[in-house]
């Protein structure tokens, strides 16, 4: 599933195109993704002009002067095409804007999902009201994880993860900031010592940063906009690389299962939990 770096090239690639501009139509292929979409989607954006694109979490959201806002969710394969030269089966929305340039927002698992809603309900939106701060915001400060942390039992990996602790983070990140860290995944959030919060907020931004920069990671289905795959995923040190040996000491990583979901790590630099 596509996180907030991937969302976040996404997001980018469309202000190129959508900002500023009228969508001269707004075609619906069929009536759900995930969950339903509004039955007057294409009669409340055709003709709307686009004034803003942003991202919270792992929604790109696309703002209109009609006063609504487009939440979208790229789900396990969705992917935005931009003006591909034949429709495809999968393209279940298509956005064309008043200057000609088509975005399909394509999905074949259609796990994804897309809604329309007020601009001044963002906040309120089931979708996005509990959800923490930006990890790349000023909201995600040191002090912010330590009081989310205090005295809890979960593995540190399954607090990062919760997206009411902190917006967007997904798998992948997770596991590569624990290593720049040095915590191990399976270390209880109350057992982190005050001294490591601080390089844990600066190894997120770190890792993040650096995954937008090279266009996210391509696993599976997610391409950026143009098409071309992100690279992230060759600088990974320690996601998906079981066995290989740690950038920092040569050692192998390895993989255990947390919560049905795979976790890499390097015993040698990321010390285990206290017995």
């Amino acid at each position: 599933m596509p996180e907030l770096p991937e969302v976040e090239t996404v997001v980018r690639g469309l202000r190129g195109v959508l900002e500023g501009r009228r969508f001269a139509h707004v075609a619906v292929n069929r009536p759900d993704l995930r969950r339903p979409l509004p039955v007057d989607l294409g009669q409340r954006l055709t003709g709307a002009r686009v004034t803003g694109l942003g991202r919270r979490a792992k929604y790109g959201l696309i703002d209109t002067d009609r006063g609504d806002t487009v939440i979208f969710h790229l789900g396990m394969s969705g992917r935005m095409r931009l003006d591909a030269p034949a429709p495809e089966k999968h393209d279940h929305i298509v956005f064309t804007t008043d200057d000609g340039h088509t975005v399909a927002f394509n999905d074949a698992r259609r796990f994804g999902s897309l809604d329309l809603v007020p601009t001044a309900d963002l906040g309120s939106h089931p979708l996005l009201a509990d959800i923490g701060p930006e990890p790349l915001g000023d909201g995600l400060t040191a002090a912010h994880l330590r009081a989310a942390f205090k005295d809890r039992v979960a593995p540190v990996k399954a607090l990062l993860l919760d997206q009411t602790v902190v917006a967007g983070l997904g798998n992948i990140y997770v596991c590569e900031a624990l290593h720049l860290t040095g915590l191990h995944p399976a270390r209880a959030g109350g057992d982190i010592p005050a001294a490591k919060f601080g390089p844990l907020v600066d190894a997120i931004r770190s890792v993040l940063n650096a995954a937008i920069a090279a266009g996210g990671s391509s696993l599976r289905d997610f391409v950026q906009l143009d098409g071309e795959l992100g690279y992230f995923q060759n600088d990974w040190r320690v996601y998906g690389r079981e066995g290989a040996a740690c950038p920092v000491c040569a050692k192998p990583v390895v993989r255990i299962v947390q919560s049905g979901r795979s976790s890499f790590f390097c015993p040698s630099c990321q010390k285990p939990p206290r017995a």
